[in-house]
């Protein structure tokens, strides 16, 4: 749920991504197809399991939360976009509890066609 001056910190490198910052994230969820899998992700992974269950409040029955979110993410070494080495360095720093305001992005391809056919990301 990364605001929009996180955006140029390090992105997530997948196709079919809608960024939608936590504080517009009520106003703007019906940007988000109820027909296609969910993945909800933040920079923890606290602030979009929120917004997970937000949607699933609201209807949506194919949607995940990815754990550890951009943190797990980057340290996994799977794609990104920028530099890493701050959202790395910084992870040991924070807590899933912190209360940095972030944006929830949203990707609207499966858990599988993102992690290399695998479904294991995290």
């Amino acid at each position: 749920m990364r605001e929009k001056d996180e955006i140029t910190e390090p992105a997530y490198d997948v196709p079919n991504i809608i960024n939608i910052p936590l504080s517009e994230f009520e106003e703007r969820f019906n940007q988000i197809p109820h027909d296609k899998e969910v993945v909800v992700v933040c920079r923890s992974g606290a602030r979009s399991l929120r917004a997970a269950g937000f949607l699933v409040n609201h209807g949506y029955t194919k949607v995940v939360n990815m754990e550890h979110g951009m943190i797990r993410w980057a340290t996994k070494g799977f794609p990104t976009k920028g530099n890493t080495a701050s959202v790395i360095q910084n992870s040991q720093n924070t807590s899933c509890c912190s209360t940095n305001t972030e944006s929830t992005t949203v990707n609207t391809k499966s858990t599988s066609d993102k992690c290399g056919g695998s479904g294991d990301c995290c």
